[in-house]
């Protein structure tokens, strides 16, 4: 029996969640009778093309499917399909939403215990393994391996030359590319390109929230939203500045996308024509618009088209009549919360807006912008961006 240093197999359970540093693959003649070094189980049914070893015979037979391509286990929402019925048990998960294994540190929810037990550790032990080509860290090699394909180029797009971790994500993503949609919502035939979007978008004609916040009780259909709503809502932190008008912004992602503002960038582009958009919104519109391509949400009174539906529930509000925002200040109402933020800034001082090149403050992010671009030129800044 031999042993060598392999990158081409997964690690077993034991090895995996030991976090050994080598992947060690062992290889066994086929006269031997190899047991597995963790544990001392019989494994009496052998695999004969690879030699694994099996304590029972049904798992024997599962096996066997890898090296067939036999999957007998099909999914009837997808038509995926798997070698056993556990592995389909569990990809149903995802088409249902359940998620019963829960973090009792953060509250994020899993769909496989696996899962969970993996996601403890970036509570207990941090994150452990680092890739070689940037800063990111993992808590598994498993996970780390999979980042490295992204640097690798093992899962890239020939459309736009991205790159993936998996060859599912390259999938999903090459659908953006050709505009397929094979998952539709039953109730309102709008279309998606995976079966968790399919999911996620059920909700909201059901009802089902099940991700509660602690602070304020308000309910999310995704665990991603209720993250966002509490960095949002409950969190004063705002650690995130544009670097051209200063504004201040507490996820790393709202920053970049207001930067588009200031750079002029269109990185949304239209597969039918050439119009390229600042905002996916746009896009999705333009599609609608001009191609005919998604779907939308009419208003039942003046049968105005939305491309979401929150879209369409802040537009119905308008046609109540009712402003149930009143300022504190003066007798203004407003149809919408946001709309009474913006304008309680008329009776503040607070300029939360600033021009980098002279530090003059502005209540109104379309005035510091207005203003930058006329400051840029008689400071002599250089600059593409306008």
């Amino acid at each position: 029996m031999s042993v060598v240093v392999s990158t081409e197999h997964c690690l077993c359970c034991v090895c995996y969640t030991g976090k050994s540093s080598v992947e060690v693959k062992t290889e066994a003649d086929s006269n031997d009778i190899t047991e597995h070094p963790h544990d001392n189980k019989t494994r009496p049914y052998v695999c004969t093309v690879c030699d694994k070893r099996f304590t029972q015979k049904g798992s024997l037979k599962t096996h066997k499917g890898i090296h067939s391509g036999e999957k007998p286990f099909m999914c009837t929402v997808c038509d995926k399909r798997f070698t056993s019925k556990g592995h389909l048990n569990r990809h149903k998960q995802i088409h249902s939403g359940e998620k019963p294994f829960v973090c009792t540190v953060c509250d994020k929810r899993f769909t496989q215990k696996g899962s969970l037990k993996r996601h403890k550790q970036l509570h207990s032990e941090g994150e452990l393994y680092s890739c070689t080509q940037c800063e990111k860290r993992f808590s598994t090699q498993h996970c780390l391996r999979r980042h490295m394909n992204v640097h690798s180029s093992k899962y890239k797009c020939t459309e736009c030359g991205k790159s993936f971790g998996t060859n599912q994500s390259l999938t999903w993503h090459r659908r953006s590319h050709s505009g397929e949609k094979p998952f539709e919502c039953s109730v309102c035939s709008k279309r998606f390109t995976t079966a968790q979007s399919l999911v996620n978008h059920g909700r909201m004609h059901s009802g089902d929230k099940p991700y509660k916040c602690s602070l304020c009780n308000k309910s999310f259909c995704q665990f991603s939203d209720l993250q966002t709503h509490k960095r949002h809502v409950h969190s004063n932190r705002r650690p995130y500045h544009c670097p051209y008008c200063g504004k201040l912004f507490k996820t790393e992602r709202d920053v970049k996308r207001h930067v588009l503002i200031h750079t002029g960038a269109k990185p949304y582009s239209c597969r039918h024509c050439s119009e390229c958009f600042t905002w996916h919104r746009q896009l999705k519109r333009h599609l609608l618009m001009s191609h005919n391509e998604g779907s939308c949400f009419t208003c039942e009174i003046c049968e105005k088209k939305f491309i979401y539906a929150s879209g369409l529930q802040l537009h119905s509000i308008r046609h109540s009549a009712v402003k149930p925002y009143v300022c504190s200040e003066c007798p203004k109402c407003f149809y919408t919360d946001p709309e009474l933020k913006s304008h309680h800034r008329v009776h503040s001082e607070y300029k939360q807006f600033c021009c980098f090149l002279c530090d003059k403050s502005f209540r109104y992010k379309h005035c510091v912008v207005r203003h930058f671009k006329k400051c840029s030129v008689v400071r002599g800044f250089v600059s593409d961006t306008f």
